[in-house]
């Protein structure tokens, strides 16, 4: 079989590293290119002492010379730098996987809003298929450019969708709560992030506008089959390395009840490799999806003040970002779309 050839681009982050221990395992991917401007000319080993043996070396970011080596690129770059790279390499033919949020959004004065720029592609932002793929897969098969989901807004739209599509519970009022290991601020030395700084404290952040705030709203309100929708999204940092743990709150509405939510879920999960849904009235454990490209799900209905109370935990730097960027570029190439991810 024919290997898909892949460059990723800011392959020195902790994405990109999470990209590189899953592709280098993957049977039918070869990696042709490896991204750094600060590392360029350095063995893979030089950063990544775990890649040690690996026959890679970083390299300056250049779309037109990367673009004459592979049929896939996966970006792991900053917000804002992923359009630079996303036009040529497209316009060559290269099919583009952005973990970054610049093209999550549909709205382009959504994006101004939320990101205080204007969006350098306005014109891609249609094109562009939202990268989940428990959502989108039938669209992500024939994509030119994914934008892959953000690492919060996954463990807030693959519990919330079903319940909404099917009018469980109400478009209104809705509270997202969620806690994020260290890693989600990207691999940089900056104080907040220092370990005497987050070991040992839980606090909320961005409680009002944060970035994340409108995909996830534009993703829900897709599946409530309403124009827009308007939720409270609390983040918070925790202090473990990696995951996320989201507490979601939600309206019950009438006629729902617990086997109505188990129902639903089966129906949408339950041939799902990446989504675990836990037995009724159990809670979602970041320990068990540690390293995993699974989204675990955990629900409950409080009679007491008609809330369905869900939980979801994932792994921010796999289902949150690398591991879905790979199960998406599985399903473009028609690979197995586990390939890589187990």
């Amino acid at each position: 079989m024919k290997k898909v050839k892949v460059a990723v681009l800011g392959a020195s982050g902790y994405a990109g590293e999470e990209l590189l221990r899953i592709l280098l395992r993957h049977p039918g991917v070869e990696i042709v290119a490896i991204t750094s401007r600060k590392n360029a000319g350095e063995p893979v080993s030089a950063v990544f002492p775990r890649f040690t043996g690996a026959p890679l070396h970083f390299v300056a970011p250049d779309a037109a010379e990367l673009a004459k080596k592979c049929d896939a690129a996966i970006l792991a770059l900053p917000h804002g730098l992923a359009t630079e790279y996303a036009i040529p390499l497209l316009n060559a033919g290269v099919k583009v996987f952005d973990i970054s949020a610049d093209f999550r959004l549909k709205s382009a004065a959504m994006y101004k809003e939320y990101y205080k720029v204007d969006h350098p592609a306005p014109e891609l932002l249609a094109k562009a298929v939202y990268g989940l793929p428990e959502r989108y897969r039938e669209q992500l098969r024939t994509a030119d450019l994914v934008a892959c989901a953000g690492c919060y807004p996954t463990s807030s739209i693959l519990p919330t969708a079903p319940l909404l599509a099917a009018g469980l519970v109400s478009t209104e009022g809705i509270v997202v709560s969620s806690c994020s290991g260290v890693t989600g601020a990207g691999r940089k030395v900056d104080l907040p992030y220092i370990f005497p700084e987050c070991n040992e404290s839980l606090k909320a952040y961005g409680v009002v506008g944060h970035r994340h705030l409108p995909e996830i709203e534009q993703e829900m309100a897709f599946a409530a089959g309403v124009a827009e929708m308007a939720i409270n999204f609390i983040p918070h940092l925790a202090p473990m390395n990696r995951g996320i743990n989201s507490t979601i709150i939600m309206n019950a509405a009438p006629g729902c009840t617990l086997e109505k939510i188990t129902e639903v879920y089966e129906k949408a999960y339950g041939n799902e490799q990446f989504v675990r849904v836990l037995p009724p009235k159990r809670c979602a454990d970041t320990k068990y999806v540690f390293m995993t490209n699974t989204c675990e799900i955990g629900y409950n209905l409080d009679a007491h003040t008609n809330k369905v109370i869900v939980t979801s935990c994932i792994d921010n730097l796999t289902k949150g970002a690398s591991g879905q960027a790979v199960q998406c570029m599985n399903i473009r190439f028609g690979l197995d779309e586990a390939a890589g991810l187990l």
